[in-house]
């Protein structure tokens, strides 16, 4: 039983990270190649620049990111998904796929779901 429930932990954790908006969105950018931070920035809507260190920071601490810095002036840092991240693209990919193909099932069930409860 302890297993069990450490495991569960453990893929919780995995999941929480690569389940994230963020990551899916920064994974997807850095799936086309290296990029710096600013170019991230601007190409990925809505996210700040905390939030965009934040994930970029976890995901180099997980092993999926590789991050590069330059002795250059002003400073210059690029991202790239390690091999690790590149085998996560797929996945990914594949999970987007499903998205796109499945989203308006789920804004009509929403719909209807709102609909039954304004109803009750």
């Amino acid at each position: 039983m302890e297993n069990v429930e450490a495991e569960c932990r453990g893929l919780a954790e995995v999941i929480a990270r690569i389940g994230d908006k963020w990551t899916v969105m920064v994974c997807g950018h850095l799936s086309e190649g290296t990029h710096r931070f600013n170019a991230l920035k601007h190409r990925i809507p809505g996210i700040s620049h905390r939030m965009l260190t934040i994930t970029l920071r976890g995901l180099e601490r997980d092993g999926l990111v590789a991050r590069k810095a330059y002795a250059t002036v002003p400073p210059k840092v690029e991202y790239c998904l390690t091999p690790l991240g590149q085998s996560l693209t797929g996945p990914l990919a594949a999970l987007a796929s499903w998205a796109r193909e499945n989203r308006p099932a789920l804004e009509q069930s929403r719909a209807a779901f709102d609909r039954r409860a304004a109803q009750d």
